[in-house]
């Protein structure tokens, strides 16, 4: 089992997405997943994330989406196709994971450094952690780019078992700005309270996951969930504030931020 030390978690963030506050979040986190840019950014974009990255000794992952810039990846387009559609996309889906993390491999590669891991994104994150036909596509990918990199995925999903079967190393990923069902899902984002805007909130969430391994569902259930990296996002109107706030409280709490 993956281990990064007993008072060590990780905290990471979706960057590279056009955002503005990514140089006021980096200097807060241990490792960065980079849009790859099948639904947010550019190679330019990639370059100027990975070098920010570096100047904080913060380890570089590939954020790979569908090819969805248009609805920002957050469309699950497996279940909007037909049959025959789905069946396309899918046929196509390991080849094109793994040329996203090629991509990015390479800008990395010209800057001295190379992945730390890979974690989908959006509507892929979500599919992949509970559908094991997607789960295996998304670690054939990653078997075919590299398999000694890490994939980070929904805590306590079937994605973790299948990565691990398939002789991969797997990271049990929390978020610290999302709600949860009881379900061990995320709460979808068109519903009601998906999303945590108070900092104290998150942070307060990301501690009690991390040191007590449970988070409160929007039922008001407590549920168990592995915490080894947690997540936020950089498209929170006060993102920075945010993964600040959540550092300050795990630090506080005796926890180093360290990528696994």
């Amino acid at each position: 089992m993956l281990s990064v030390g007993r008072l060590s978690v990780d905290l990471n963030c979706d960057m590279g997405e056009g955002m503005e506050e990514d140089a006021d979040i980096m200097p807060f986190i241990s490792s960065a997943n980079i849009a790859c840019g099948y639904h947010a950014g550019d190679e330019e974009t990639m370059r100027r994330t990975v070098d920010l990255a570096l100047r904080h000794q913060v380890l570089v992952g590939a954020h790979p989406s569908f090819a969805d810039r248009e609805r920002f990846g957050r469309t699950d387009l497996l279940e909007r196709a037909g049959s025959e559609e789905a069946g396309r996309l899918l046929a196509g889906l390991a080849v094109q994971i793994a040329d996203q993390l090629d991509l990015l491999q390479r800008i990395c590669a010209q800057q001295g450094t190379r992945l730390h891991h890979m974690k989908p994104h959006g509507a892929l994150y979500n599919r992949a952690a509970w559908d094991p036909v997607l789960g295996a596509i998304v670690c054939r990918a990653v078997q075919l780019f590299d398999p000694g990199i890490f994939i980070y995925g929904l805590s306590g999903s079937p994605l973790a078992s299948i990565a691990e079967r398939s002789g991969l190393r797997f990271v049990h990923e929390v978020f610290a700005d999302r709600s949860y069902r009881e379900d061990g899902k995320l709460t979808p984002r068109t519903e009601p309270n998906a999303l945590i805007e108070d900092a104290g909130q998150a942070a307060r969430q990301a501690l009690v996951l991390v040191k007590d391994g449970v988070v409160k569902t929007t039922s008001g259930a407590l549920i168990p969930l592995r915490a080894q990296t947690v997540c936020i996002h950089s498209d929170g109107p006060h993102a920075a504030l945010f993964a600040r706030s959540i550092r300050e409280e795990l630090l506080r709490n005796g926890f180093s931020i360290q990528a696994p």
